[in-house]
């Protein structure tokens, strides 16, 4: 090649001193040494001349030993890396940072002989489509790790470029052949079978030689080989030609960074016997079927995805089921033509695991009888996640039903227990309808404590910490939780004597401990025994488990035992994901444990299981103590005095009363004015704009729905504020937690009262708003 050494040992960079530069040093050295001879100089000064030439010369002397010490460095350099490429069989080229080529060896002279270029990028140009972007790809490899290597497919079939750094910033490159990888020593262009290399978008990057018989040329695209795109692998598919469309069966290998192989197999459709050669060892799993259902042969991986031995004697309605219609007609149907050419989706009848099939089905003529291939594509994780999905979209849609739900009755619950407190203000102890009325009103807050669990379900109940004592907690939960698990599961409960407080929400509290019992008393059919154990341990140092760090401190700690079937040890880190569940279709959503998973957290607990399989489970929940009870008690107090005090005290005012329920709105108002307030009502937000439109009328407090017809409550409000900035605003709301939508509404001076709320709940918060 041009520009290239005849040698196979590079330009090594030894920087030896140039020659001019010694000679020059020689030079003056030998002038200053003369100058005493020559220049009538003083005595001293002639002997200083002489010493600093004497040394010049002696520099230049040690210069000329270093250099020649070098030299002979970079010789015995040469002989080993001659050593190392000269004979190799493999092309080797060494490079410069810029790519230059400085030397090659033998055999890239060969390979490359009809190239002339002085760069490596110009040399493999011949095989490589963009040979610059690759080399600087693994340069800069090689700067960081020492070597690189990559291996690429090429229209000359597989090749493996490797580089190496070497001392003084040069470059070993090699360029090695790469044999199939099958493992049958031929490289894929002797393979008898036509196969093709595809890029991710598609283009041509490989044809062997029995794919170019086929095709009768060369091509760059997959559109213009398969009419209709995309590619189906395991399916039959119209290849172009040069001689006509034909039918290949696709098969898809070495999936790998966006390329894939495809296998052609040419079909004919009217003697479909002639592929039944390689039928056995197709990689896709096939079926012959009998328009009847009977399976007339299967080959090695349809027989691993079904999970038997043989179809021998058997129907395909017998292997695999979940189709909409009979299996008999939707096989007729396609045998006869009338079907549509579309996958089905099914579930295969076997009871080691699930798993379910795409199952395609395509009409062949064999010996002058139509028969019928099935293509069957594994799709457990697709129908898994579609599941999980479809899964997801009801809960959601559930749990919007059940907070609108909840937002209706809350105003239902309002108008009951208002109109109960009204009629209880009228009746003293002594009267006969006292009682009724306060049956009346205890039952409404039961139904108000239900609704409250429907907002939490739905996701809009705020979230309500308290100091709570775990012992109490279970003592109230522990009539529900016998009538939870039955007759047949005995529940026991124990409990350390020297309990500390904790804080936390007490309904989501209870909420985890009964998904926790009924999980444990589903895992026991039988019968059995549940422990609730509570106790207050002290961590000296952090304990770590299951990718989970608890720090050192006082923590109490609740564990749920049974002795049920356990949980397989490969499933048991998967039991707080959601949607995941052991249990059958319609015995469970899969959200229980990720949802207690979810509100330990949120309390700053941990949870972590344990499971022994046949022998039971264990579920142990860590919640920090809470250390500031003195102080919670101490803060508490003053505030129940001051809202005493506040609640005895009413003052004058005028309240602009908007609610469009109008039950609502009558309670409300008759609380109001039986307080001493002034209530001008109206039924919209437009009816209240109307109302301020008086400049003459002056009005202290807005209390408002949030959520009605036409404008809501926040825009009017907003409105309203613009004329009277100093108007106090109370808003009132079926929903507890999200009744403002995205964002909490900008309003000064306003506060938020949930439905339902009684007579005195309401006056005290107006009362609080004026003073």
């Amino acid at each position: 090649m041009s520009g290239r050494q005849d040698t196979s040992v590079p330009e090594l960079r030894v920087y030896a001193p140039e020659h001019a530069r010694l000679a020059a040093t020689l030079l003056l050295a030998l002038m200053l040494m003369a100058g005493p001879w020559l220049l009538p100089l003083p005595d001293w000064m002639g002997r200083g001349f002489i010493m600093v030439g004497l040394t010049l010369a002696a520099v230049a002397v040690l210069m000329a030993v270093q250099a020649r010490m070098r030299l002979n460095a970079r010789a015995m350099a040469a002989e080993l890396l001659t050593g190392f490429i000269e004979k190799d069989a493999t092309p080797s080229f060494v490079t410069d940072d810029e790519g230059m080529i400085h030397a090659c060896n033998g055999a890239a002279v060969k390979r490359f002989e009809d190239a002339s270029r002085e760069t490596l990028a110009g040399t493999l140009r011949s095989i490589l489509a963009n040979p610059s972007a690759v080399l600087y790809r693994l340069q800069c490899r090689a700067r960081v790790d020492g070597a690189a290597r990559e291996d690429i497919v090429t229209r000359r079939g597989h090749v493996r470029l490797a580089v190496h750094q070497m001392s003084g910033g040069s470059f070993l490159w090699r360029v090695e052949d790469i044999l199939d990888r099958g493992g049958n020593g031929r490289g894929a262009d002797a393979l008898p079978v036509p196969m093709i290399t595809v890029g991710r978008t598609g283009a041509v990057l490989f044809m062997n030689e029995a794919a170019r018989t086929l095709i009768g040329e060369r091509v760059k695209s997959t559109d213009r080989l398969f009419p209709a795109l995309p590619v189906l692998p395991g399916q039959i598919n119209t290849l172009s030609t040069k001689n006509g469309p034909v039918q290949v069966l696709v098969s898809e290998k070495n999936r790998t960074q966006g390329r894939s192989e495809l296998f052609l197999m040419e079909v004919d459709e009217s003697s479909f016997a002639s592929a039944q050669a390689g039928f056995e060892a197709l990689p896709v799993p096939f079926l012959k079927v009998a328009p009847t259902g009977e399976i007339m042969s299967s080959n090695r991986m349809a027989l691993r995805l079904l999970g038997v031995e043989s179809c021998a004697n058997l129907k395909l309605g017998q292997l695999m089921e979940g189709l909409g219609r009979p299996m008999s007609d939707w096989l007729r149907d396609t045998a006869d033509g009338l079907a549509p050419n579309k996958s089905e989706f099914l579930r295969l009848s076997r009871s080691d695991k699930e798993v379910f099939v795409q199952v395609t089905l395509t009409r062949v003529v064999e010996e002058g009888t139509p028969l019928l291939i099935a293509v069957l594509n594994d799709a457990t994780e697709l129908k898994t996640l579609e599941a999980q999905f479809v899964q997801s979209q009801k809960m959601q849609a559930i749990g919007q039903l059940a907070g609108g739900v909840a937002h209706d009755f809350n105003n239902l619950l309002t108008a009951i227990s208002g109109h109960c407190d009204l009629l209880l203000l009228r009746h003293d102890q002594g009267d006969q309808d006292y009682g009724d009325l306060i049956q009346i009103h205890e039952n409404a807050n039961r139904a108000a404590s239900l609704v409250s669990q429907l907002l939490a379900f739905s996701r809009k109940q705020t979230l309500q910490p308290e100091i709570l004592d775990v012992r109490d907690t279970l003592s109230d939960l522990t009539h529900l939780l016998n009538r939870l698990v039955g007759e047949k599961v005995t529940l026991t409960l124990s409990h350390d004597p020297v309990m500390k407080a904790i804080r936390a929400d007490k309904r989501q509290l209870e909420q985890v401990l009964m998904n926790l019992v009924v999980n444990a008393r589903d895992a026991m059919p039988q019968g059995g025994e549940i422990r609730v154990e509570t106790e207050v341990v002290s961590l000296d140092k952090p304990l770590e488990r299951n990718r989970a760090t608890v720090p050192a401190g006082d923590w109490v700690t609740v564990k749920v035992s049974d002795e049920g079937v356990g949980i397989a040890p490969d499933k048991l880190q998967k039991v707080f994901e959601p949607f995941y569940t052991t249990k059958r279709t319609g015995e469970g959503t899969g959200l229980g444990l990720s949802t207690a998973y979810g509100i330990i957290k949120q309390t700053g607990g941990y949870i972590f299981v344990d499971s022994v399989k046949g022998h039971g489970t264990q579920f142990t929940l860590f919640f920090p103590v809470y250390k500031q009870q003195a102080e919670h008690l101490a803060a508490e107090k003053p505030e129940a005095a001051a809202d005493k005090a506040a609640a005895a005290q009413h003052g004058e005012g005028v309240v602009l009363l908007v609610e469009d329920e109008a039950p609502v709105r009558a309670f409300a108002s008759r609380a109001l004015r039986m307080r001493g307030y002034t209530v001008l009502e109206a039924e919209s937000a437009e009816d209240a704009l109307r109302t301020l439109e008086d400049p003459g009328l002056t009005v202290d407090v807005f209390v408002t729905d949030v959520v009605m017809p036409g404008m809501d409550g926040p825009s009017w409000v907003r409105e309203a504020l613009k004329e009277r900035p100093e108007t106090r605003v109370v808003f009132v709301s079926g929903y507890a937690e999200g009744a403002f939508g995205e964002a909490e509404p900008d309003v000064p001076n306003s506060v938020f009262l949930p439905k339902p709320f009684s007579l005195n709940q309401l006056t005290e918060t107006v009362h609080a708003q004026l003073h």
